[in-house]
């Protein structure tokens, strides 16, 4: 874990690295004042993103930080991989639909959980997942 103005960065590629990013994010959301509830939706949306790299960019990064604006505080998430890319992002974003063994509700949950949704992926050069929390 590396600690920048960009947030806490982390280098993911094992199973272990994934449940590090998801206790350093629980922790993020308590101390930005996110209640229980909502903690764990957007760590389970934090994990997803972990995963996805490890399950398919094999390695990649996360990064998360505090953000805000002139009315709200929130939470952002960042994942970033040089994977094989997705050569439709729409299907991916569909819900039942995995070119894997799994059930095809990651990507689709981590839009509903949170507030904005982000999603840039080419074939061959990787993909770039930004999603936000805001607080109520």
């Amino acid at each position: 874990m590396d600690e920048t103005s960009a947030g806490l960065v982390f280098d993911v590629s094992i199973p272990s690295d994934n449940a590090q990013v998801v206790f350093i994010a629980r922790h993020m959301l308590d101390q930005l004042g996110f209640d229980k509830t909502r903690q764990y939706l957007i760590a389970s949306a934090v994990s997803e993103l972990s995963t996805n790299i490890i399950r398919y960019g094999k390695k990649g990064i996360i990064i998360l930080k505090k953000i805000s604006n002139a009315n709200q505080t929130g939470f952002e998430v960042t994942a970033r991989d040089n994977g094989p890319g997705m050569p439709d992002i729409q299907k991916a974003l569909k819900e039942n639909y995995s070119t894997g063994n799994g059930l095809g509700l990651g990507l689709p949950s981590v839009r509903r959980i949170m507030d904005e949704f982000e999603i840039w992926s080419k074939p061959g050069q990787g993909t770039r997942i930004i999603a936000r929390k805001w607080m109520l």
